[in-house]
């Protein structure tokens, strides 16, 4: 018994294309994730955003190589112990970080620390 399919009439009947083989193989675009991922992970460095850098500079804050050491410490043990927005007391400057980001949202030197309130920070580090 032979089956008869009837094709509808108006449609456009093409081949099946056969993909070509993937240029690169899975393993080198895992090797490249891995570098790129130990890439980031080993940056250690902390970026001030314009905000912070505004402040700042309206605040004569000038960070020696020293405090932006101790800076990247204070970071480091705020993110160990699982902080996202940590306030860093970093001799007379507070500092207010997306430890997350790696990123200093804002900067209060020694004068304006008396009577403020820091909002919306889970953690303390105390340098």
């Amino acid at each position: 018994m032979t089956q008869q399919f009837k094709v509808p009439r108006g449609l456009p009947i093409q081949p099946i294309q056969r993909q070509a083989p993937r240029t690169k193989p899975a393993a080198k675009l895992t090797d490249s994730f891995a570098k790129i991922l130990e890439g980031k992970l080993q940056q250690r460095t902390v970026k001030f955003s314009a905000h912070a850098a505004k402040r700042l500079e309206a605040r004569g804050i000038q960070l020696s190589e020293e405090q932006l050491q101790t800076l990247e410490e204070a970071v480091d043990k705020a993110r160990n112990k699982g902080g996202r927005e940590t306030l860093i007391l970093l001799g007379d400057v507070a500092l207010v970080v997306s430890v997350v980001n790696r990123t200093v949202i804002t900067a209060i030197d020694g004068d304006s620390l008396k009577d403020n309130v820091f909002t919306q920070i889970d953690s303390a580090v105390i340098t």
